[in-house]
């Protein structure tokens, strides 16, 4: 087993984290939490867990980097933005944010299954500072005003896009939301099916989910979702719902924030230490995928640690992202072959997206 195996983290806000927390990633985590002491405009301040160079301290040289811009109709009383033309003005600074990345050497766009495999070689000894790729993901397509927009979306480079988040949307019912898709998001979906663009199973609720399943026939995969039979709620996968995932090939990111991973979490008051949130909840939903499906061909990470939340609502043995190299052993510990665990690190995304990306 490899002292730092490659990490794929399928889930990551990275732009919306520059942009809206206004956070340098490329700083140290430490260095960016101590210039937000005293701050309490987010209950994440001071508490951050992600930026660049601890990305690269745990070998975490690959992942899926959101897009995300909420429309939220009157009467919603959720945060987003009041129009999709709004919402869709917010992601396209957030593209801008990676292509200045890019720019100054700190991040790679992969768009292409030769992209990826160029990126992969790279990292088998990777330089000093050397780039994170990425893959472009939307949260919610509310943003996509038409289908020519999606059209633009996917010529500069977008790969996945998960139809609904939180609440109602334009194109499907997100968490805690009921009901199917729309007609538009009929539309969105056959669009997408024709760019072959990966649909993100993540936050569709459960009418949303088969619906979605049933008439989309392309590739698909769940990159931030835990299990239901550890935390009773719709944001999490039944065990029916992994099933059918698994028999479309597709891979499951599990996902860091506390709220997922133990029941009766409380926002703000409860804490990680208290209610026993480990990195060892999260090979428990691993494990649980794995022994479902019978083989470790379909669990991966999606951490999602930067999604709003910090360490007062993470793991308690875990600093920052680079701590996620703390897994191996944990995997190791329960029977885990290094084979299994390269699958769950990395290699199960890297197989997906070597398939289902354009070929250059």
């Amino acid at each position: 087993m490899l002292k730092k195996p490659l990490i794929f983290d399928a889930h990551l806000d990275l732009s919306m984290n520059a942009l809206e927390w206004n956070r340098d990633l490329r700083w140290k985590v430490e260095d960016i939490r101590k210039s937000e002491e005293g701050m309490t405009d987010k209950p994440d301040r001071a508490k951050g867990t992600v930026s660049l160079p601890s990305m690269r301290e745990g070998h975490i040289g690959v992942c899926v980097a959101t897009q995300i811009g909420r429309y939220v109709k009157p009467g919603n009383n959720m945060p987003g933005w009041k129009s999709p033309e709004q919402a869709w003005s917010q992601t396209q600074g957030q593209l801008a944010w990676y292509k200045a990345m890019e720019e100054a050497g700190e991040m790679v766009q992969i768009n292409s299954a030769d992209d990826l495999e160029k990126h992969l070689h790279l990292w088998e000894n990777p330089p000093e500072n050397a780039p994170i790729g990425y893959i472009l993901s939307l949260e919610g397509a509310d943003s996509i005003i038409s289908m020519h927009h999606l059209e633009k979306a996917f010529n500069y480079g977008l790969r996945a896009i998960g139809p609904a988040h939180y609440g109602p949307g334009i194109y499907a019912q997100g968490t805690d939301a009921t009901g199917g898709i729309s007609a538009k998001g009929r539309e969105l979906l056959t669009e997408m099916e024709r760019l072959g663009i990966i649909l993100d199973a993540t936050h569709l609720c459960d009418e949303s989910f088969w619906d979605t399943l049933d008439k989309y026939h392309g590739p698909v995969w769940a990159s931030h979702n835990n299990c239901r039979v550890f935390v009773p709620h719709n944001r999490q996968f039944s065990d029916e719902q992994i099933t059918e995932l698994t028999e479309r090939d597709a891979i499951i990111g599990v996902a860091l924030d506390a709220w997922m991973m133990v029941p009766g979490w409380i926002r703000g008051k409860s804490d990680p230490k208290t209610m026993g949130v480990s990195l060892k909840l999260m090979i428990n939903n691993i494990d649980h995928i794995c022994q479902l499906t019978g083989n470790s061909l379909h669990a991966g990470i999606g951490s999602d640690l930067d999604g709003a939340f910090g360490r007062e609502q993470c793991p308690y043995d875990l600093d920052n992202i680079s701590d996620l190299q703390k897994l191996p052993d944990k995997l190791i510990e329960i029977g885990y072959s290094s084979s299994d665990i390269q699958n769950i690190m990395s290699n199960n995304w890297i197989r997906f997206l070597k398939k289902n990306l354009p070929a250059s």
